[in-house]
Order: structure tokens, then C-alpha cells, then sequence
């Protein structure tokens, strides 16, 4: 590593100054390595297939903005019937127990369906930091 770091005097000092060059290298990796978890909050059911699709758009909206996203509506469903009472309930309480493990909750939509109401009542009880977004992922 090359630096041209000088010491308080003014002289030329290339320890110190390849010890600051490798703090700062250490901590941009840090920083591109850590991303907290965000809650996906997006409606299901209605019209499920354009549902899915806005909620893989607001899941990559937030990879692009250095988080994780969970979107429990995008994983249970695959193995949980959604039409049953029982097997719904089941999901949204593996959904909550995700939501416990998230720094924010964000919801998506101008519709707030039943399941999304439910998450957003959870998310206000607990005290979790909500986030609003538009279809087209603007924050309101």
C-alpha cells in the first residue's frame, strides 16, 4: 500500500500511514458486509400472482438499499395452504416471530389487507421502527 501520510511535524511517516490505510480498508469491508434485516410488509392475497411480483420488486428495492429482506409471504405460502384458517394463522405467527428478529418493518402499498394489518398492529405493539413506501418504492 502507498501513502503519502504525514505525521504532526510534517515528516514523512509510513507505518502510521500504513496502519490508517489498513483501519480504513477494514472498515469499508465491515460496512459492505453489514446489512440489517428488513421486514417486507406487502398484501398476499387478492391477485396472489401480481402480489408475488410487487413483493420480489420491494424484496430487490431493498437488497439494492444494503439490506436483507424477509418476505414471509413469498416463503410460507409455498408450503402453507394460504386457504386455510389454520395453516394462515401459522404462517403469520412464523412471520411474526421473524418480524422479532428485524430492524424495521417495511410496508409496501397503498392497500393494507387483513394479513398486512395484522403485521402492522404487531410491529406498533412491539414498538418496531415501521417504514411506509409506495407501489413504485417511493417512502411517504
Amino acid at each position: 500500500m502507498s501513502n503519502d501520510y504525514r505525521n504532526s511535524e510534517g515528516y514523512p511517516d509510513p507505518t502510521a500511514g500504513e496502519a490508517i490505510c489498513r483501519i480504513a480498508a477494514n472498515e469499508k469491508q465491515f460496512l459492505r458486509a453489514f446489512r440489517p434485516i428488513v421486514y417486507i410488509c406487502s398484501p398476499y392475497s387478492g391477485d396472489v400472482e401480481g402480489n408475488v411480483a410487487a413483493a420480489r420488486r420491494y424484496c430487490r428495492f431493498a437488497v439494492d438499499k444494503g439490506f436483507i429482506p424477509i418476505a414471509p409471504h413469498l416463503l410460507y405460502p409455498q408450503f402453507l395452504n394460504d386457504d386455510d384458517p389454520s395453516e394462515r394463522e401459522l404462517g403469520l405467527f412464523f412471520g411474526n416471530a421473524l418480524m422479532s428478529k428485524c430492524a424495521e418493518v417495511w410496508v409496501f402499498g397503498s392497500r393494507i389487507s387483513s394479513g398486512m394489518e395484522t403485521e402492522i398492529k404487531r410491529a406498533k405493539w412491539k414498538g418496531y421502527h415501521l417504514r411506509y413506501f409506495t407501489e413504485e418504492c417511493q417512502e411517504v
